[in-house]
């Protein structure tokens, strides 16, 4: 480890880990519930399940791409960070404040938690994935902004390259993006439109600079090939991801009462959105391919090739199956859309994070790798996680294929909650793919733990030779 500062991230990445258990855990309760739908209700109802499930995959994300900017800018700035102090500050403002919410939705009724928290003096409540409380909103911009202060001091008195300046950009955008989620019109059109600037723009906007800037780090650290090389697949990848997700948004937009002219450029230019995370993969592949030296890291190495690849089948192929206008006709809100959402979640950002938390945390306890055993356990819950997500994704892209030609497509369709008893099936296989998910979650932790022969730190020097 290079600059003392980085050791801040070390908390991000362990208080990230916990609550990725977490979300997993309610996922799977979640996923019991589909099935046996009065399980733990009324302690957990199935709307509270999911909440805290989406809520937390947003919070764990946030505190990943928080501790992959603490650790990597000051080794591309050269220079420690700017407070080390006020990381510390904002990550236990931020946990505090997540870990309070999430017990609010567990231990009150949403209208309750709306009432006690002053929901009523500036509305912001009640919409998918914006659940949080006003005053949670308040924190979480007011730690956006002393988060992207720190580091980007950091970034203005030090070296500025590709990678802290692409990732410095998602950041900001990521922040600028969350201040739609004040803006809550009483006309549902005018909702949905807007609100689709926090999520869409967020994970197919600026979250995709973040995930570029912090795999070409990895990369440049683990294959030693020319950062100028790898600089310009960044520039690329990022012009195409910013080209058509910005203009992308537009396939959310087909059905709720904006204007028909959307349902072709949604059309256009999602069906281009395969297109960088397909150049990901090219990248990913060809820099170790090139590589110049043999990293001792192998597992994330391998986490990070398996980000490419996950990505481009996640978001770029399964989001391509259904965001055709005439297509999405059909599919819109099915399990198809889930389908997408697991895979393209997991892929694009459950992966990087993990991937520069295998790449970091052993350089933060002081080696340059974890020993030979604790990697091939990592390796295990690569493919354990993995493998499981894709069996997740194919379950429930059969529920969707089924529920849209039984509830849609059919001369007699079927009601909704009809439909879900025939796909149930479908939803058992998912929960027990979910089950082995979690398994391989539980030795990744594992893996963090297990001794063995250690692999000395790489010197100094080695490690800012890129």
């Amino acid at each position: 480890m290079q600059y003392s500062s980085q050791a801040v991230a070390k908390p991000y990445f362990i208080a990230a880990i916990g609550l990725f258990v977490g979300q997993i855990l309610f996922g799977l309760i979640m996923g019991l519930q589909y099935v046996v739908g009065d399980f733990l209700f009324p302690a957990i109802p199935f709307n509270i399940a999911r909440m805290v499930h989406t809520n937390l995959l947003i919070v764990w994300v946030l505190f990943g791409f928080m501790g992959a900017a603490y650790y990597l800018i000051p080794e591309e700035a050269e220079k420690e960070l700017h407070s080390p102090l006020l990381a510390i500050v904002l990550f236990w403002t931020f946990l505090i404040a997540g870990v309070l919410t999430i017990l609010g939705y567990l231990l009150m009724s949403y209208a309750k938690l709306a009432a006690f928290t002053g929901n009523s003096f500036l509305p912001t409540m009640g919409r998918e994935f914006l659940e949080q409380p006003t005053i949670t909103k308040i924190g979480i911009v007011i730690v956006a902004l002393g988060f992207i202060y720190n580091v980007g001091m950091t970034v203005l008195q030090g070296r500025k390259t590709v990678v802290n300046l692409v990732l410095m950009t998602g950041l900001i955008g990521l922040a600028v993006m969350f201040l739609f989620s004040f803006y809550n019109p009483s006309n549902l059109v005018l909702d949905k439109y807007y609100w689709w600037w926090v999520v869409h723009l967020w994970v197919e906007g600026v979250w995709e600079l973040i995930l570029g800037s912090i795999l070409a780090f990895v990369l440049i650290k683990i294959t030693g090939v020319d950062r100028e090389v790898i600089e310009k697949w960044l520039y690329v990848i990022i012009a195409m991801a910013l080209i058509t997700g910005i203009i992308g948004t537009g396939h959310h937009y087909y059905w709720i009462g904006t204007p028909e002219y959307w349902q072709w450029w949604g059309s256009v230019f999602s069906a281009l959105e395969p297109l960088p995370f397909f150049l990901m993969t090219v990248f990913a592949f060809n820099m170790v391919n090139r590589r110049r030296r043999e990293h001792p890291n192998k597992a994330a190495t391998l986490w990070a090739l398996g980000t490419a690849v996950m990505a481009f089948l996640g978001a770029g192929v399964w989001g391509f199956l259904h965001t055709l206008a005439p297509i999405n006709y059909y599919t819109h809100g099915t399990q198809i859309t889930a389908a997408h959402g697991h895979m393209a979640f997991y892929g694009a950002y459950v992966m990087i994070v993990l991937t520069i938390i295998s790449y970091a945390m052993p350089l933060l306890r002081g080696r340059a790798a974890n020993s030979n055993k604790a990697q091939v356990l990592e390796m295990w819950s690569f493919w354990l996680m993995s493998i499981a997500m894709v069996f997740i994704t194919l379950f429930l892209t059969a529920a969707g294929i089924l529920q849209v030609y039984l509830q849609r497509a059919t001369d007699t369709p079927l009601a909704f909650m009809a439909v879900q008893e025939k796909v149930a099936l479908f939803y058992w296989l998912r929960e027990t793919a979910g089950l082995v998910f979690f398994i391989g979650l539980v030795i990744y932790l594992i893996s963090f733990f297990v001794t063995g022969e250690q692999k000395l730190a790489v010197p100094a020097g080695a490690t800012a030779m890129n």
